[in-house]
C-alpha cells in the first residue's frame, strides 16, 4: 500500500481541519463553542488502518458510483454492466473493499490553505465503464468553511456520483454520551424519495408535509427517529433516505443547518448537487473504536452526503445525465461553522 499521509489545515482563529489521502477522507474538525471551548466535531477511529473496509466508511469518499445502485447493474447506450454486490442484494458506495475509492490511497499534494488528492479509476474499475480521472480539493479558509471540489473526467460514458461521508457530532468528541438525538436540523427540502425495504429508490419524489420527513422548518433530529410505522424510517431503523433539494439548478446554495443547542455550534451545509441523504448513524455499533478506545453506538454521528440520486442512472425521471467524454463532472460541497 501506498504511503498514507495527513495533513492538517489551520486558519488565524486557531480551528482547523485534518484530513488524509485514504478515501480522501476527513479526520477532524476542530471549531470553538460558544464559550470559546475547541473540539472536533466530526466522528474519527483511533488509527489509520481502522478506516480499511469499515462498513460507515467515516469521513470518506466513496466512488465511482456513491449510494446505491440496485442489484448491481445499470445500462448505458444498450449495453448492461454488472457491478458487485455488497449491501444485501444492492451495489453500494462503490463496491466490496478496494473497488471503493473510500478504501484507496489517493496521490495528495498541499497547496498553502489547499489539499489537492487525485485518483486514476480504470475502464472496467469496479465494472464501471471509462477511464475516469478524479481530483478531490480540500479548502479551509479564515471563515471557518471547509471546501470540497470535486472535478472528475472520462474517456468513455460513464456514472459518476461523488460524494463525502463525513459524521457529525456538534457537540464535540469530547463530549462521549447522548449522540446527535438532540441536534436540530433544518432541510431546504419539501420532498424525499421513498425506497424498498432495500432502500433503493420507487421513482417516486413523495411531499415530506405531514410526515417525519418534515425538516422543512428545523426538526429535533431524535423527535420521530424511531416511529416505524413510518416505512423509511422502519427500513432504515431511522433516517437513511435521500431529499430532493427545492428549486435545484446547478448552482452552489445552501441546503442544510445543523444546530447542537448546548453547544451553541452550527453548520450550513451547501452544495450544486440535487439531494442530500441524510443517515443518522443507525448501524455504528461494531465500527472500530473512536480516540481513546470509545465505543461507539448507534445515532452517535449523522452524516448529510449531497449527491445525485441515488440508483439514478436507472430511473429516467429521476434527470441524471451520465459522464461524456470531453465534459467534465463538478461537484461542490461548503460546510460553513460558526457558535451562536
Amino acid at each position: 500500500m501506498a504511503e498514507i499521509k495527513h495533513f492538517t489545515l489551520t486558519n488565524k482563529k486557531g480551528e482547523s481541519v485534518v484530513l488524509s489521502n485514504f478515501g480522501a477522507s476527513i479526520l477532524a474538525i476542530n471549531v470553538h463553542d460558544r464559550a470559546g471551548k475547541l473540539d472536533n466535531v466530526v466522528l474519527a477511529y483511533a488509527k489509520d488502518e481502522d478506516y480499511y473496509d469499515d462498513g460507515p466508511f467515516l469521513g470518506k469518499t466513496p466512488g465511482r458510483y456513491s449510494n446505491r445502485i440496485a442489484k448491481g447493474h445499470f445500462t448505458l447506450d444498450g449495453k448492461q454492466y454488472t457491478l458487485s454486490i455488497n449491501c444485501g442484494t444492492e451495489h453500494l458506495h462503490g463496491g466490496i473493499k478496494e473497488e471503493s475509492y473510500a478504501n484507496r490511497v489517493w496521490d495528495a499534494v498541499q497547496k498553502g490553505n489547499s489539499v489537492v488528492m487525485t485518483l486514476f479509476s480504470p475502464d472496467g474499475d469496479a465494472g464501471y465503464p471509462g477511464n475516469l480521472k478524479v481530483q478531490a480539493t480540500y479548502t479551509w479558509d479564515e471563515n471557518s468553511c471547509l471546501t470540497l471540489d470535486f472535478i472528475a473526467t472520462t474517456d468513455a460514458k460513464t456514472v459518476v456520483n461523488l460524494t463525502n461521508h463525513v459524521y457529525f457530532d456538534l457537540r464535540g468528541a469530547s463530549n462521549k454520551s447522548g449522540g446527535i438525538l438532540n441536534h436540530v436540523l433544518k432541510l431546504n427540502c419539501s420532498r424525499y424519495l421513498p425506497t424498498d425495504d432495500q432502500l433503493i429508490p420507487t421513482g417516486e419524489i413523495a411531499p415530506v408535509a405531514g410526515t417525519p420527513m418534515d425538516f422543512t422548518k428545523g426538526r429535533v433530529v431524535g423527535k420521530d427517529i424511531h416511529d416505524y410505522s413510518f416505512p423509511a424510517l422502519k427500513f432504515g431503523k431511522g433516517y437513511d433516505a435521500c431529499w430532493a433539494i427545492d428549486n435545484f439548478d446547478g448552482s452552489i446554495k445552501p441546503i442544510a443547518e445543523l444546530t447542537e443547542p448546548t453547544t451553541g455550534r452550527k453548520m450550513v451545509l451547501s452544495t450544486n448537487k440535487p439531494g442530500v441523504q441524510l443517515y443518522t448513524g443507525n448501524y455504528l455499533e461494531g465500527c472500530p473504536n473512536g480516540p481513546d478506545g470509545y465505543v461507539y453506538k448507534e445515532n452517535d454521528g449523522l452524516a448529510l452526503e449531497c449527491q445525485d440520486f441515488p440508483d439514478a442512472p436507472n430511473h429516467p425521471n429521476f434527470g441524471y445525465k451520465p459522464l461524456e467524454p470531453g465534459e467534465t463532472y463538478h461537484h461542490t460541497m461548503k460546510w460553513q461553522f460558526c457558535a451562536e
